[in-house]
């Protein structure tokens, strides 16, 4: 496993770090509680030590389920990434901006964005909870709120720093402008933001702002939730409350199908899944920090940390990124 430092901040993060939100069940089709912390065990045992969740995920069970997996562990050797600002229990109580409504066990859940300096307060408390720790390495804001100023948010971060409660303040799906809105008062540590062969739009301008800036770069979904990993184009099922059923239906699946046929050959001949070749891929574009890859299980868990062993030549990554182009 390779280890980077997340911007201008003194955290080292495993360039691979397990990406948790599978792990709620909610909008994933269930979950199976042995499986979920098996995964975190797996991911531990093979270099992962960095853990991203989210209060929202499984509406808290992701963060109790990390929680439960990292008891009697070293904490030092971990670092949990958590997030605030999605508010589903009605504590807000009307306040902050709706973002849309869940789905869970039959009910609709409507889901805000709510990111006060009064909310965040309350929800690291809630976090550090389930997760049974005192502290956070990195707490992120987990969607921006237009109803809440980001200097309220920023002071109310810069706050927990300063308490010990987290280590590093970041934020998640910021444009450029609001990173720079953000610095006036407290400069985020980092980015947590889509990224994928797929979805290279923060290639434009985020990823020079992030180097000018030493402001590290998070990517999520650079599996396109498991669509990279070819397997949807060979049972092409998921189950009916699965949200990738919808999700998927913004790519173009033939042109994404083509692009898959053309680089499992390089997959092959080194030994190793299409999964791992585009997690790989992934970590070794400019300016990305970390990788968020899911795990459901074990064995999902020790092949994503295993994605880091491949060696990719210049040649091979041209090839890679001239398929890519055709997608244009």
């Amino acid at each position: 496993m390779e280890y980077r430092k997340l911007g201008a901040t003194d955290l080292e993060l495993s360039v691979i770090a397990h990406g948790a939100f599978a792990l709620g069940g909610t909008m994933w089709g269930g979950n199976e509680k042995q499986d979920s912390i098996n995964s975190i065990h797996a991911s531990l045992d093979h270099g992962v030590t960095s853990i991203d969740t989210a209060p929202f995920y499984g509406f808290g069970l992701s963060e109790e389920l990390v929680g439960e997996a990292i008891k009697g562990k070293d904490r030092s050797k971990i670092q949990l990434l958590t997030k605030f600002g999605l508010v589903w229990d009605g504590s807000n109580k009307g306040k902050g901006e709706f973002f849309f409504d869940a789905a869970d066990n039959g009910k609709t859940i409507p889901v805000y964005k709510y990111a006060s300096r009064e909310n965040v307060i309350k929800e690291i408390e809630e976090s550090l909870k389930r997760l049974g720790t005192d502290y956070v390495d990195l707490l992120q804001l987990h969607w921006p709120d237009a109803t809440t100023s980001i200097s309220e948010t920023m002071e109310a971060l810069e706050l927990l720093i300063q308490q010990g409660k987290i280590r590093a303040a970041g934020v998640s799906n910021y444009s450029v402008a609001q990173l720079q809105q953000a610095a006036q008062t407290l400069k985020p540590a980092s980015d947590q933001v889509p990224y994928s062969m797929l979805n290279r739009s923060i290639e434009k301008d985020l990823v020079s702002y992030a180097s000018a800036t030493h402001t590290g770069i998070i990517v999520y979904s650079p599996m396109e939730r498991g669509l990279l990993a070819g397997k949807y184009f060979k049972e092409g099922s998921l189950k009916s409350d699965d949200h990738r059923n919808g999700y998927f239906t913004q790519f173009n699946l033939d042109k994404v199908k083509t692009l898959l046929q053309s680089i499992e050959p390089i997959a092959t001949d080194k030994g190793v899944t299409l999964a791992q070749l585009v997690l790989r891929w992934t970590t070794l574009q400019p300016g990305i920090s970390v990788v968020l890859a899911g795990a459901r299980n074990a064995a999902q868990a020790i092949a994503n940390a295993e994605a880091m062993s491949l060696e990719l030549t210049t040649e091979e990554l041209q090839f890679i990124n001239l398929q890519l182009a055709g997608l244009q």
